[in-house]
């Protein structure tokens, strides 16, 4: 028996089982408004790829998927509606996830803040998305020797951050 066949059958399963935390990723990342189209276009990339996602590593495949979709969505230019004028500019504080509510925190705000864009990524992956080991490695693309380094030197750079 060879592998699974990629239809539409096995696109809802992935989609079923790993929206809610593509969606998180990106609720922690950009405004909340902009999450559900950043998903959409995760998933329309799974789509398209879905013969070269592994097996073994899918949710580690889709958080590297949404890291490029969401540099490539912060260069485009943007326009202010005049609808969201009076809209509150960070609605997160309304969310009930825990990691949303800890980043409301400006102590943790402020100490993420002086870190470089890498190592706010590498501890959010591992923090806030719960990837170690290979799964880290696979979604920042290196070895996972690569990612224990800039997991190791970019919590050391947190505590230093925390510090001052």
């Amino acid at each position: 028996m060879g592998p699974p066949t990629r239809d539409a059958a096995w696109f809802d399963q992935l989609f079923a089982e790993h929206a809610v935390s593509v969606h998180r990723y990106f609720v922690r990342r950009a405004p909340r408004q902009e999450a559900e189209d950043l998903v959409a276009e995760v998933f329309a990339v799974a789509w398209r790829r879905r013969e070269s996602i592994p097996d073994d590593f899918v949710l580690p495949w889709l958080y590297k998927t949404a890291s490029y979709v969401l540099s490539n969505h912060r260069r485009k230019p943007t326009l202010t509606l005049l609808a969201d004028v009076g809209t509150p500019s960070d609605e997160r504080s309304r969310s009930m996830d825990p990691a949303d509510l800890i980043v409301e925190d400006d102590d943790v705000r402020t100490a993420l803040a002086r870190l470089s864009p890498r190592d706010r990524k590498v501890l959010m992956l591992h923090a806030w998305e719960g990837l170690d080991g290979e799964g880290l490695a696979k979604a920042l693309g290196v070895t996972r020797g690569g990612a224990a380094a800039a997991l190791s030197r970019a919590r050391s750079r947190l505590r230093e951050a925390w510090a001052t």
